[in-house]
């Protein structure tokens, strides 16, 4: 196979990889806080506040070991993830605040311009500065 070929296809396993770990991520926000909401009996916006932090936890283990399997400390990588994280937060907040507020566009609309954008936001920041190799690293024959 060629480098070029290799190098393709190790960065559609990413994608992949990254895909899964989003759905888990949601999967965590959504069943923790029907858990919780239903189970428990706590107030919605409590549930899913839960929910968004066990999401943050679970996406940045997988994030860390398995979709970039990155050898950056925690210390360093963790913050940046949450930066990454807040990052995203303030772009949904803008895009909502201008497509509702300023354009009068539908919520739907709007949202979905949201959870499009945010995806790639993410992947970009947390590809390329959260969990990037130190300048030495050289991957190792399974990370290709």
């Amino acid at each position: 196979m060629t480098f070029v070929r290799e190098a393709a296809l190790s960065r559609i396993a990413r994608l992949l990889r990254y895909a899964v770990s989003g759905g888990a991520s949601a999967c965590t926000h959504f069943g923790v806080g029907l858990a919780l909401t239903e189970g428990l009996r706590v107030r919605p916006v409590a549930a899913s506040t839960a929910g968004f932090v066990a999401s943050i936890v679970v996406s940045y283990v997988l994030q860390h070991a398995w979709v970039f399997r990155s050898a950056a400390g925690h210390a360093v990588a963790g913050t940046r993830f949450l930066a990454v994280t807040a990052a995203a937060f303030a772009l949904n907040t803008i895009v909502l605040g201008a497509g509702t507020e300023v354009l009068h566009a539908p919520y739907p609309i709007v949202q979905a311009v949201a959870l499009l954008a945010i995806p790639v936001l993410n992947y970009s920041l947390n590809s390329r500065w959260t969990f990037r190799p130190a300048p030495d690293h050289r991957p190792l024959e399974t990370e290709r």
